[in-house]
């Protein structure tokens, strides 16, 4: 159900079930996480892009047909959150910069999945939810602590609570998504932004995500850190970049 394209710097991982508009069972919860460890150990990776198949669906979240199966009791819903837990720490802590390429139903899952990428791009087309009150379970901890570090907490109890459909407008408005991107325009834009973030500096940005998730986690910035956060300054990449930039040319980082 997971598939993964790459294409020089640049890997897609495309959550592949329309006929189900890309809902996601167990199975690609495990399967995120499994290629979600692979990709962030390449090296030779810049950018991971995150999308559906098709343009009818991101993801229209968890696959419900099966949870008189897999979810049928508490103990069964915590097994199965934990793989969810996973695989959406896995985007979070992904080295590598993410982003999320959303056209049509971006609902319950499918929503978790993007929120857990750095950027989110949506269609006019996109929709978003998280209708879990007409499920009857609560939303668990590691699924909604991502959705408040974005949006806050009373757009995420919105959210949760009313369980309304809304647009893309709306999305941009709740700061749900970064930008809009016509229909026409959508897939020639997705490359665009795709390079921009493979032609940096690779160990910048994944630094610059490092720093990100240690402020957002509270922690302590520590000498250890400091020294860390600055060593992209002895670096070849780092000379290359001020010599282009006084050159006036595009610099040629080589991840060094």
């Amino acid at each position: 159900m997971i598939e993964v394209k790459k294409t020089g710097r640049i890997a897609t991982v495309i959550i592949n079930n329309e006929t189900k508009r890309n809902a996601l069972n167990l199975g690609a919860w495990e399967e995120i996480a499994t290629i979600m460890g692979n990709l962030n150990r390449d090296e030779s990776l810049r950018c991971i892009i995150f999308r559906g198949a098709g343009e009818r669906a991101f993801a229209a979240g968890a696959d419900i047909s099966e949870f008189l199966t897999t979810r049928r009791n508490s103990q069964q819903a915590i097994l199965y959150g934990e793989k969810t837990a996973e695989s959406l720490k896995s985007i979070l802590e992904c080295r590598h910069p993410t982003f999320a390429v959303i056209q049509g139903a971006c609902t319950g899952g499918g929503l978790e999945i993007a929120i857990c990428c750095d950027i989110r791009i949506a269609s006019t087309n996109a929709r978003f939810g998280i209708p879990i009150n007409r499920i009857g379970h609560a939303f668990a901890p590691a699924e909604m602590k991502p959705l408040l570090d974005v949006v806050g907490r009373g757009v995420t109890l919105e959210l949760l609570i009313e369980g309304r459909i809304f647009s893309a407008k709306e999305a941009l408005e709740k700061g749900l998504v970064s930008r809009i991107i016509a229909d026409l325009n959508f897939d020639r834009e997705v490359d665009e932004i795709a390079l921009r973030i493979a032609n940096g500096a690779p160990e910048s940005a994944r630094i610059t995500k490092w720093v990100a998730n240690l402020l957002a986690a509270g922690e302590k910035i520590t000498k250890a850190h400091i020294e860390k956060i600055y060593a992209p300054c002895d670096t070849d990449d780092y000379q290359e970049g001020i010599k282009a930039f006084l050159g006036k040319r595009q610099p040629h980082f080589r991840g060094k």
